[in-house]
């Protein structure tokens, strides 16, 4: 399966160099961005021994079909509320022939796959300086993932058999986590996050770590390339889903 994650924390991204005092006006960030991302795990469905996933970033967009993701933030310098959205959709089929008694026989399979999640965290302001700040976050991730199974066996004509169905689950993880910045001069700046969660009540255990270096262009836009790692252990009624994400990332941030 495909997923993607946000380029950094739009907030951290952006925010002037000086950092605002409490109480000042609200802001609204939002940072569309790209991960290159590859997956590896074990995944299962239908109640079936789960199966070893390792596919790089170039496996995967061959199968991808939509997606779309964006980190939005509105903050005021002491609070704030962050939404991490994510959504990739991805397509993936084959076929293999041989001769079963003589006869051509070909197996067909096609996996249609869907990712979602859906992050939003309060944040509050422990640390502010001119040159760093850091913050701390707390709130939930919205996990949606579907998996669509077609296989035909076909001989020389119309299919002899044939097998289709669904699996997939959604669950919530409370998460908690802690995000900084650091202001290397006017323009450039290093930045991460990290985030734990899932604790048995959605998931086993969901975990999410960012770090990353941004460029500030004017007071509005920046850009930022990073690295980011999330990893996530679900397990239930025959659903499995423990896979670890991980990739550069890239993004574009405005803020008004």
């Amino acid at each position: 399966m495909v997923a993607f994650a946000a380029a950094g924390h739009a907030a951290d991204v952006v925010e002037p160099q000086q950092p605002p005092p409490p109480g000042h006006e609200w802001t609204f960030t939002v940072a569309p961005y790209f991960w290159m991302a590859g997956l590896r795990g074990d995944t299962g469905i239908f109640g079936r021994p789960p199966a070893h996933v390792d596919e790089s970033f170039g496996d995967i967009i061959k199968d991808f079909e939509f997606g779309g993701m964006a980190v939005m933030e509105l903050e005021n310098g002491t609070w704030g509320l962050l939404a991490d959205i994510m959504y990739a959709k991805t397509d993936a089929n084959g076929s293999v022939t041989g001769d079963v008694n003589g006869v051509p026989t070909t197996l067909s399979a096609d996996v249609e796959s869907s990712v979602f999640t859906g992050t939003v965290m309060g944040e509050y302001r422990l640390y502010s300086q001119p040159t760093a700040t850091f913050d701390l976050m707390a709130g939930v991730r919205i996990w949606d993932v579907n998996a669509d199974l077609d296989i035909s066996v076909t001989q020389s004509g119309p299919a002899l058999a044939g097998f289709s169905g669904s699996d997939g689950s959604t669950w919530v993880d409370p998460m908690v986590g802690l995000k900084g910045r650091y202001n290397i001069n006017d323009k450039w700046f290093v930045n991460g996050w990290a985030m734990i969660g899932g604790f048995g009540a959605g998931s086993d255990l969901s975990w999410d770590l960012m770090g990353g270096v941004g460029y500030q262009y004017n007071n509005w836009l920046s850009f930022a390339l990073g690295y980011r790692a999330l990893g996530v252990d679900y397990d239930n009624d025959g659903f499995i889903y423990d896979v670890v994400q991980h990739g550069p990332i890239l993004g574009t941030i405005m803020k008004f």
